[in-house]
C-alpha cells in the first residue's frame, strides 16, 4: 500500500457540515446572555461635543448603555506593531473625536438583538465636523493632520539600501498602479461572546484565525494570566485576512460582561462588516522600469504608498511586504524601493488574501507587459530572457530576499502550454484583423511569493486513545482550509490508523498547549511539519512499547503501516496494534513538538488569463484561466486545487469588479452586496489548474504554502489581459477594477492615430 500523501482524499469534515450544520460563534448556548449593539459615528472626522444616552437607557430590554468615558478604564488598544507612534492607538469607544465613518460612539447591552438596535437608535450624539482626508497621497502633506499629537500621519517608512539607477537605459517606461480598498466580505462577519466565570476565568467565543493569540491579547488586556483565560474558536464562515486581529470592538466584551454580570455577545451585521471592519490592499504605486530594446530588464523602482486608514494595523506594515517580493522572479540586480504608510479618515487597513505580495506582483507583472509593448516584444519572450534560471539552493534576490528553490521558467512554460498560447495569438491577429468589435486579450503573470514569512512556532501533538484511536492537537486554527482533513492524512500516513479513527482538535485554548495565527499559507508547511515529527516521535516510542509485549529487542521490531501493526522484522505473523498499546493501566503514549522552520518558504507559479472585451460596452468576459501553481510536495491536490480556485476568485474580483468607495467627504458609498460586487461564479469560467511539484528542503513535507498563491498570480494575469486586449486601440495602462465603464471610456478616449473601435 503506498502513502495516502499526495492523493486527492475528500474532506472528513464535509459530512458533519452537510449534514449536522457548523457550530459558529452565534450557535454558542450562553443562558442569560445579552446583546452588544454599536452606535457608530457618521462622520469620517468630527469632534463628539456631547452624547445624551437618557432615552436609550430608558428604552424597553436595555441593560445598560456605555460611552467612551465609561470604558476608559480599558485604555487604549494594543498596537499590532511596537513601532507605530503612540498617539496613533485606538480607544474601544471614540472618545473626543472619531476619525472613521463607522467608529463606535457608544455600546448598548440589551436583551435581544432588536431591544438593542431599537435603543441605539434613541442615543443622541452632537458632532462638530473636521476636515478630513481620505487620500493617502494628500495625508503625506500633513495639511491635516489626524493625531495633533503624533504630529504627521506618517505610521511608518520603508527603503532599500540603494535606489535603481537608469542612466544607462535605452528604454524607460513609468506608470501609477492603484491596488483598490477591498473588503474580505467574509460570509460570517465578525462575531464574538464572552463571561465570566465563578472563580474569575474569562471565557470568550471569537470568530478569529488564531485563538492563542486572542487569549494573549485578553489576558494582557484584562491584567490576567493566560491560563485565567479561556478562547474557543468554534467553526469560522472565512477569514481571508481580515480576521487575523482580534478588533476593539469584541475584545472589549470581557469589559460589558462583568460590568452587566451576564454574558454578552455581538455579531456584526453586513452593513456594519462592510464600513467597519478593516479593509485589504489600499497601495498607491509608482514604478519605473529600465532596459535594453532586446528586451533585458536592467533597472526597477518601486515607491508605494500605502492607505492605513483611521488607526493603523497590520496594514500599516503590509510595504515591508511588497519590499522582500520587490523583483518577483526576475533576476534584477540594480532594484530600488521606497514606502511610507499614512493614516486616513477611512476604516483601517489590514491583511487580505496576499497581504503585501499581490501588490509586489501586480507592479512588476503589469511593468513587465509595459516593457514588452514599448520594445515591441511578446510579453512571453520578455519573461524568458530575465527569468531567474532554474535553483535548488538559497537563492539571494537583487532586494535582499532569499527564496528557497525555485523553476519560474519550467512554470512559464507549462502554463502557454495549457493555454496553447501560439493558437491564442493567431486568434487575436485574426480578430483584429477583421475589426472585431469583440477583442481578445491573453494575460500572462509570473509570480513568486513568500509563505510562513512571519517569524513563530506552531504546535503539534499526537496522542493514543483507548481501542487505539488517535488523538491529533494543532495550534493551527482552521477557517475552510481543511486542516482536520491534512492533519489526519498526516497522522495516518505515518501510523496506519485509518482516517475514521484519528480525531482533530484545535481552536480550545484550555485543550491545545499553544498555537498562532493561522495567515500566511502557513499551515501545512508548519503546523503541518509539526504533526509530522510528534508522530514520528510517536511511532518510536510505540515500537520500543510494542518491543516489550513482543518480547524483542526493539530494534527488530517494525511498524506495517499498511495494517497499522508492529511487528519483529521478519515476523509478520505475531503482531500488536495500537488498541494493545494503550490498554488499562498503560502509561499515556503521547508526542508534541512545536515546529520553527529555520527561514519561509516561496511558492511560485505561472498564469495565463484570455478575456473577451466587447469595445462597444466595456464588458470584460472571462473566458479562460490556466494556473500553475507550485506548493512543494502537495499532500492533497483536492484540497490544493481548492484554495487555488477560491484564490483565482478573490484576484479575477479585485481585476475586474471590487472596490471600497469613498466620496470626497469619507462617506463609504460601498455598504452592501448591492453596491459593493462581490464575484460569484456567474462571472467565472472553469479553472485549468496544471500541476507542478518542487519540493522545498524547509520542512521534512517539503511542502509550501497555496492558500494565497491563486490570488497573487490572478489579479495581474487577468490585468495584462484586459490592457491586451485594448493595446491595438492605444490603451497602455488603466486603474483596476476594470468595470465596463473605466474601460468604455479608455477606448473611447484612444490617442490620436489609433483606429476606432
Amino acid at each position: 500500500m503506498g502513502s495516502i500523501l499526495g492523493n486527492s482524499v475528500t474532506r472528513v469534515e464535509d459530512p458533519r457540515m452537510l449534514t449536522e450544520g457548523g457550530t459558529y460563534v452565534e450557535d454558542v448556548d450562553l443562558p442569560g446572555g445579552v446583546w452588544l449593539t454599536y452606535v457608530r459615528a457618521p462622520f469620517a472626522h468630527a469632534r463628539i461635543t456631547s452624547i445624551d444616552t437618557s432615552a436609550a437607557q430608558e428604552a424597553a430590554g436595555v441593560v445598560a448603555v456605555f460611552t467612551g468615558d465609561d470604558v476608559a478604564p480599558l485604555g487604549l488598544a494594543p498596537h499590532t506593531n511596537p513601532t507605530f507612534p503612540e498617539a496613533m492607538r485606538r480607544p474601544y469607544v471614540a472618545r473626543g473625536v472619531v476619525r472613521y465613518v463607522g467608529q463606535p460612539v457608544v455600546a448598548v447591552i440589551a436583551e435581544s438583538r432588536a431591544a438593542g438596535m431599537d435603543a441605539a437608535d434613541l442615543v443622541f450624539v452632537d458632532y462638530d465636523p473636521l476636515p478630513s482626508v481620505n487620500d493617502p497621497e494628500e495625508a503625506l502633506h500633513d495639511e491635516i493632520v489626524l493625531f495633533p499629537d503624533a504630529g504627521t500621519n506618517v505610521v511608518m517608512r520603508f527603503a532599500s539600501k540603494t535606489s535603481a539607477d537608469f542612466s544607462g537605459c535605452e528604454v524607460v517606461v513609468e506608470e501609477r498602479i492603484v491596488n483598490q480598498r477591498m473588503s474580505a466580505a467574509p460570509i460570517e462577519g465578525r462575531s464574538g461572546a464572552a463571561y465570566w466565570t465563578a472563580d474569575g476565568r474569562l471565557v470568550h467565543y471569537s470568530a478569529c484565525q488564531g485563538a492563542h493569540p486572542t487569549r494573549d491579547l485578553l489576558a494582557e488586556l484584562y491584567g490576567l494570566d493566560p491560563s485565567d483565560v479561556r478562547v474557543v474558536v468554534p467553526d469560522m464562515g472565512g477569514g481571508f485576512g481580515a480576521k487575523s486581529r482580534t478588533y476593539p470592538e469584541e475584545l472589549a466584551l470581557g469589559y460589558y460582561a462583568r460590568a452587566v454580570g451576564r454574558p454578552v455577545r455581538w455579531t456584526e451585521s453586513r452593513s456594519e462588516n462592510m464600513v467597519a471592519m478593516p479593509h485589504g490592499r489600499a497601495q498607491i504605486q509608482r514604478v519605473t522600469m529600465g532596459g535594453t530594446r532586446d528586451g533585458t530588464i536592467t533597472a526597477y523602482q518601486l515607491d508605494v504608498v500605502q492607505d492605513a486608514g483611521a488607526y493603523p494595523l497590520i496594514g500599516a506594515f503590509l510595504p515591508m511586504m511588497t519590499q522582500r517580493m520587490t523583483t518577483g522572479v526576475y533576476d534584477i540586480r540594480n532594484v530600488g524601493f521606497s514606502g511610507v504608510s499614512l493614516v486616513t479618515n477611512a476604516v483601517s487597513t489590514t491583511a487580505f488574501r496576499g497581504a503585501g505580495r499581490p501588490e509586489a506582483a501586480v507592479a512588476i507583472e503589469r511593468m513587465v507587459d509595459r516593457f514588452a509593448a514599448e520594445v515591441g516584444m511578446d510579453p512571453a519572450d520578455v519573461r524568458r530572457k530575465n527569468l531567474v534560471p532554474r535553483f535548488t539552493e538559497a537563492y539571494t534576490t537583487g532586494i535582499g530576499t532569499v527564496y528557497d528553490v525555485g523553476d519560474y521558467p519550467e512554470a512559464l512554460e507549462r502554463a502557454l502550454h495549457a493555454a496553447r498560447y501560439a493558437e491564442l495569438r493567431a486568434e487575436q491577429a485574426r480578430r483584429r484583423s477583421a475589426g472585431d468589435p469583440i477583442t481578445l486579450g491573453i494575460g500572462i503573470a509570473v509570480y513568486v511569493e513568500i509563505t510562513a514569512g512571519a517569524a513563530g512556532t506552531e504546535f503539534g501533538s499526537v496522542e493514543v486513545l483507548a481501542g487505539g484511536r488517535l488523538r491529533v492537537c494543532s495550534g493551527a486554527t482552521p477557517y475552510g482550509q481543511g486542516h482536520e482533513t491534512t492533519w489526519a492524512m498526516i497522522v495516518s500516513d505515518a501510523t496506519g490508523v485509518p482516517l475514521d479513527a484519528i480525531e482533530v482538535v484545535h481552536g480550545d485554548t484550555d485543550v491545545v498547549r499553544s498555537g498562532s495565527l493561522t495567515v500566511g499559507s502557513r499551515s501545512v508547511q508548519i503546523a503541518g511539519a509539526a504533526l509530522a515529527v510528534a508522530t514520528d516521535d510517536l511511532v518510536e516510542q510505540a515500537r520500543k512499547r510494542a518491543a516489550d509485549l513482543l518480547e524483542a529487542d526493539a530494534g527488530d521490531v517494525v511498524l506495517d503501516t499498511a495494517a497499522g501493526r508492529f511487528h519483529v522484522a521478519g515476523t509478520p505473523a505475531l503482531t500488536v496494534g495500537w488498541a494493545d498499546l494503550a490498554g488499562p493501566g498503560a502509561e499515556p503514549l503521547v508526542a508534541e513538538t512545536d515546529f520553527d522552520p529555520p527561514m519561509p518558504t516561496f511558492p511560485f507559479g505561472a498564469h495565463v488569463a484570455v478575456v473577451e472585451v466587447d469595445t462597444e460596452t466595456g464588458h470584460v468576459r472571462l473566458r479562460q484561466h490556466v494556473a500553475v501553481d507550485d506548493a512543494g510536495k502537495l499532500l492533497n491536490p483536492l484540497l490544493a486545487e481548492g484554495q487555488v480556485h477560491g484564490g483565482i476568485a478573490q484576484g479575477v474580483a479585485q481585476a475586474l469588479l471590487e472596490a471600497v468607495h469613498y466620496d470626497e467627504n469619507g462617506q463609504p458609498t460601498t455598504t452592501n452586496f448591492a453596491d459593493y460586487p462581490v464575484i460569484s461564479a456567474a462571472e467565472l469560467p472553469l479553472f485549468d489548474v496544471v500541476h507542478m511539484e518542487t519540493p522545498t528542503w524547509v520542512n521534512p513535507l517539503g511542502a509550501k504554502g497555496v492558500g494565497e498563491s491563486g490570488t497573487i498570480g490572478a489579479i495581474p494575469a487577468v490585468y495584462n489581459a484586459v490592457i491586451d486586449a485594448l493595446g491595438h486601440l492605444g490603451v497602455r495602462h488603466l486603474e483596476t477594477p476594470l468595470t465596463p465603464e473605466r474601460v468604455w471610456r479608455a477606448v473611447h478616449s484612444a490617442p490620436e492615430g489609433y483606429p476606432a473601435p
